[in-house]
């Protein structure tokens, strides 16, 4: 990529030569592996909800399933997270509950996906199975226990405090920041 030529959509990301330098400094191979991934976050040793969940993020940034991420896969999903438009935000979170990728949500997935933010983002006011009976109570329709994309998306854009639930929950500008400056900081 010459220094001039920015990434197709909306210009170019703001700091783009700095998060170039910083991943080639942290991933000189321009392939960042799940490892590295955690090495980067500074997220080693989480238990294995935490584990979990950091490796869907990772598998839902390795666009082409490669099982490395590289410049561009990084650079589309930092875009994703500052810049992406509410439902695109909320395909991507979809993505990442639908663990079996069956093109639906079941209690059981999102209450394990949760989980494991919990353990990473530490707890809130409310407890996984709360969060999740929450969610499909205002949002599974017809009821049948699943949630598909549709009736994901359409419910949390009509229920504004469910969106902004959801968005503080899975908000990934904390890994951003971690990225931006350089090394987690412990609590």
């Amino acid at each position: 990529m010459g220094a001039n030529e920015s990434l197709p959509g909306d210009g170019p990301v703001p700091e783009m030569h700095h998060y170039y330098s910083k991943f080639m400094r942290e991933c000189p191979s321009g392939q960042l592996s799940l490892h590295e991934f955690k090495k980067l976050l500074g997220l080693q040793g989480l238990d294995p909800q935490g584990d979990l969940y950091i490796k869907r993020v990772f598998d839902i940034f390795d666009l082409n399933q490669d099982g490395f991420i590289d410049f561009l896969e990084f650079i589309a999903a930092i875009n994703l997270v500052i810049r992406g438009k509410i439902d695109q935000k909320l395909k991507w979170y979809f993505k990442l509950y639908d663990a079996d990728g069956n093109g639906c949500i079941d209690k059981k997935e999102l209450l394990s996906i949760f989980t494991a933010i919990q353990a990473i983002n530490g707890h809130t006011n409310m407890s996984a199975e709360e969060f999740t009976n929450m969610i499909f109570q205002k949002i599974d329709v017809n009821n049948d226990g699943e949630l598909t994309l549709e009736e994901f998306i359409t419910g949390v854009e009509r229920d504004g405090d469910l969106m902004e639930l959801i968005t503080k929950s899975f908000d990934l500008s904390n890994v951003l920041k971690v990225i931006q400056s350089g090394r987690r900081h412990s609590i």
